[in-house]
């Protein structure tokens, strides 16, 4: 049966990062920045023509309804009881993320990231003068771990001041256990340790695993010491509107926080993201419900085509960010690059520049129709037998 994911959208000609910026030959399918090729909910784009139609785009606000939208998805979906006044909207995660870095550590302090991990939590700590420590992740069996005695090491040892999570991680697929975060949490408490857990996959799980919010498996004690970052920006495709949700449920945490944003001079959320993050909310639960399953089966197809070959798939248990181990072809990065912009057309992102240690591997965005995976998929295979 058809699904309105299978739909062909040209995003030629719309500013689109993800299609403008390929500089090589030919035609490679863009699969690299996580950005969907899906059309938003059609409950997302009616809201966006209303206030198309109003007219008016003056000083824009969230009221009661955007903040009870924003906290019920997060009940709902995740069993966490998260209020309204817990919530600081921003322009974006990562935007966050930067303030946190700024507004709750001084220049020299450490803060602690897992990699292979989302490079812009590298940058955001390396220019704003931070110290980057770093938590490997231990690849054990085709699925990445943490090296909890490395973990409170490097907190210990470098008098880490902030911890960035990836929950779900981006890159390597993770959806991390409650036990796994709830002794995270432990050590951080132990050494008075803020976290800000980056949670923007978290509605893209796969059977079997479920999502928990930090705060929710952190011990009680450490709850007056952390950030939740969440968006609809991954979830329903709405990243050029910059909306984010940004919790936090002490007050004086959540004070400092905000003064670094006044900092920045930024006010409110623009109107078109408002009206599209609270119509996602309030309508889009059966949308997600059907884009998950439909990216479940293509997690599927690829691992069922990269079967037998010298690409391994770390199966992702969330996210539609395929890690793919290209080690055993023996390949160094930049070659390894080229094998697939130039011999299988298509342009993914290197697993180097999410650390050291994605050296060897590539990052595939799936979040796109059916037939042009298969497409990729089979230029994946050609390019393989031409080796």
């Amino acid at each position: 049966m058809a699904s309105v994911f299978d739909e062909i959208v040209d995003r030629s000609n719309t500013d689109s990062v993800k299609y403008m910026f390929w500089q090589g030959e030919g035609s490679a399918i863009p699969m690299w920045v996580a950005d969907m090729d899906f059309k938003a909910p059609p409950e997302v784009s009616q809201a966006l023509a209303r206030v198309a139609r109003h007219g008016v785009f003056g000083y824009t606000d969230a009221d009661q309804s955007y903040e009870r939208a924003a906290c019920e998805w997060m009940r709902h979906n995740f069993g966490w009881a998260a209020k309204p006044d817990w919530n600081v909207r921003t322009p974006g995660v990562v935007f966050a993320l930067a303030a946190a870095v700024r507004g709750l550590t001084d220049e020299g302090d450490a803060v602690l990231i897992q990699q292979p991990a989302y490079y812009p939590f590298m940058d955001v700590v390396n220019v704003n003068n931070r110290r980057l420590v770093v938590n490997e992740l231990q690849l054990r069996g085709g699925r990445y771990e943490i090296d909890f005695e490395d973990f409170e090491e490097k907190i210990r040892a470098n008098g880490v001041k902030l911890f960035i999570l990836c929950s779900p991680h981006n890159p390597v697929g993770r959806v991390w256990t409650r036990e796994e975060l709830a002794r995270m949490g432990e050590i951080c408490l132990k050494y008075g340790v803020t976290v800000a857990s980056d949670e923007i996959h978290a509605d893209f799980v796969y059977s079997g695993f479920r999502h928990t919010v930090f705060a929710d498996a952190a011990p009680p004690a450490l709850r007056d010491k952390i950030i939740v970052c969440t968006a609809p920006s991954k979830t329903f495709n709405l990243a050029g509107l910059q909306t984010a949700n940004i919790f936090i449920e002490n007050g004086k945490l959540r004070d400092a926080f905000s003064r670094e944003i006044l900092r920045t001079g930024y006010g409110q959320l623009n109107a078109m993201g408002l009206a599209a993050t609270k119509a996602a909310y309030t309508h889009g639960q059966a949308w997600r419900d059907e884009m998950v399953a439909y990216l479940e089966e293509s997690v599927n197809y690829v691992e069922e085509t990269l079967a037998g070959t010298k690409i391994k798939l770390i199966r992702p248990e969330g996210t539609y960010l395929l890690w793919m181990d290209c080690r055993a072809l023996g390949m160094d990065d930049d070659d390894l690059a080229e094998f697939f912009t130039e011999e299988a057309s298509l342009w993914l992102h290197a697993g180097v520049t999410f650390g050291e240690s994605g050296s060897g591997f590539m990052r595939m965005n799936i979040a796109c129709p059916r037939s042009v995976l298969e497409r990729a998929m089979g230029n994946v295979r050609r390019a393989l037998a031409g080796l």
